[in-house]
C-alpha cells in the first residue's frame, strides 16, 4: 500500500511540475541564464538621484553610439498657408548627418506675443505614407485632428517625419524603389554597421526639430511641451529624458517596460526602430522617464494595451510616483490607465491632454 502512495505522490509531484513548467512556458518563453536584468535601486535623497540621472544620460548617449553633434538647424521655409485661424509654413532642414528632415509648423492667429510650443511626434502604426500629417487625421483624437484644438488654445506646434515617413518614405539607403517595414529595416541595419542605434538618430532629428522650434521669434523657449501616441511616445519621453528644454511632456499608450515584453514573449510588439542595443545591460524605461523628473509629465495607458502590458506600465508608475516625491512635487506627475482600453488614443484621453497642458504649461 505504502508504495502505491508513494508512487501516486511521484506521479502527482511530476502532472504538478509538468503544470508549472507549462505555465512559466506560457508566461516566460525565453530565458537566459546568462543575464542578470538590470534592477533600479530607488534613490535615497534628490542629489544622490541628480548624480545617477548624469549618469544615465551619459549612458544613453554612449548606447546611441558616435552619433555627429548637431548642428544649428539651418531650416528652408518652402512655403506658407492661411488657414482659418492660424498659418501653416512647410519647411526642411539637413540633419548633418543622412538626412533632410520634412516638417510643419503652425502659428496662431490669437496667441501671446511669446506663445508655448508644442513640439508633437507622429505614431508609427506600420503606416509609413502617414507622418507629421497626423496633426490633420480626421476622427484621430477628435473629429478634424489634434491641430485645431492646438491652436485655438494659443500654442505654436511643429512636426516632423521620422525616417522612413511621411515625405521621407522611399528616401532610404537603397533609393525610392525601397519604402515601408523594408526601408526601416535598412536604415536600422546601415546604422548597425557603423555603431550607431537608429532609434539615437531618430532622437536627434527630434532634438534638432526642438532647436528650431526655441529658435522661433513667436516662441517662449522656456515653455516646450511635447506629446505622441505609440512611437510618438516614446519619442517624446525619450527626448525629455535627454533635453530639459521640454518642460511639459504627455506620454500615451507606450510606457513599456522591456522586462515585462519580453516575459510575455511580445517582442515582436514594436518595430525595429524601438530596440536600443546595449540598454537592459544598464537600466530598462523606468530610468529613462525617470530623468524627466521634477518636470510635469503624464502617462496614459489602455489596460487592455498588449504593445504595452499592464504589468509593466504599473511598474513603471509606481517608481515615478516615487522619483517624483523624492522632489516633493507629486503634483507633477499624473498616470491614469483605462480600463477596455488598448494600444489607441481615445477622445477622453486628448481631452485628458488638453487639461494637462493647459495647467502646466
Amino acid at each position: 500500500m505504502k508504495k502505491y502512495l508513494l508512487l501516486f505522490s511521484l506521479l502527482l509531484g511530476f502532472a504538478l511540475s509538468q503544470n508549472l513548467s507549462a505555465q512559466n512556458a506560457s508566461t516566460t518563453p525565453y530565458h537566459d541564464v546568462s543575464f542578470q536584468y538590470p534592477d533600479f535601486v530607488l534613490p535615497t535623497s534628490v542629489k544622490a538621484w541628480e548624480t545617477r540621472r548624469k549618469a544615465i544620460r551619459q549612458t544613453i548617449k554612449d548606447c546611441f553610439g558616435p552619433l555627429p553633434a548637431r548642428p544649428k538647424p539651418a531650416v528652408k521655409t518652402l512655403r506658407s498657408e492661411k488657414r482659418p485661424g492660424y498659418t501653416i509654413e512647410y519647411f526642411e532642414f539637413f540633419n548633418g548627418m543622412d538626412a533632410t528632415v520634412p516638417g510643419i509648423i503652425l502659428i496662431p492667429e490669437q496667441r501671446i506675443p511669446k506663445a508655448p510650443g508644442i513640439l508633437y511626434h507622429h505614431y508609427h502604426g506600420g503606416d509609413y505614407a502617414h507622418g507629421k500629417d497626423e496633426l490633420f487625421k480626421p476622427n484621430w483624437v477628435n473629429e478634424n485632428g489634434p491641430a485645431e484644438d492646438l491652436v485655438k488654445q494659443g500654442y505654436v506646434v511643429l512636426a516632423i517625419d521620422s525616417y522612413a515617413f511621411g515625405e521621407r518614405s522611399g528616401k532610404g539607403p537603397n533609393g525610392p524603389e525601397e519604402k515601408g517595414k523594408n526601408e526601416e529595416l535598412t536604415w536600422a541595419r546601415i546604422n548597425l554597421l557603423k555603431g550607431r542605434s537608429f532609434w539615437g538618430t531618430m532622437v536627434r532629428d527630434d532634438q534638432m526639430a526642438l532647436d528650431y522650434l526655441c529658435s522661433r521669434p513667436e516662441v517662449d523657449p522656456a515653455r516646450i511641451g511635447a506629446v505622441g501616441m505609440s512611437m510618438g511616445c516614446l519619442r517624446s519621453f525619450w527626448l525629455a529624458a535627454v533635453d530639459d528644454r521640454v518642460k511639459v511632456t504627455v506620454a500615451v499608450a507606450c510606457i513599456v517596460h522591456n522586462q515585462e515584453l519580453i516575459k510575455l514573449g511580445r517582442m515582436g510588439s514594436h518595430g525595429i526602430y524601438y530596440y536600443v542595443q546595449d540598454l537592459l545591460r544598464y537600466f530598462d524605461n523606468e530610468a529613462v522617464l525617470a530623468c524627466i523628473a521634477p518636470r510635469p509629465l503624464l502617462t496614459m495607458s489602455g489596460k487592455a494595451d498588449r504593445m504595452a502590458p499592464l504589468e509593466g506600465v504599473q511598474y513603471i508608475n509606481g517608481t515615478l510616483e516615487k522619483i517624483y516625491s523624492l522632489y516633493g512635487k507629486s503634483a507633477q506627475f499624473k498616470h491614469v490607465e483605462y480600463e477596455g482600453v488598448g494600444h489607441e488614443y481615445t477622445p477622453v484621453m486628448w481631452k485628458e491632454t488638453l487639461a494637462f497642458f493647459g495647467t502646466k504649461l
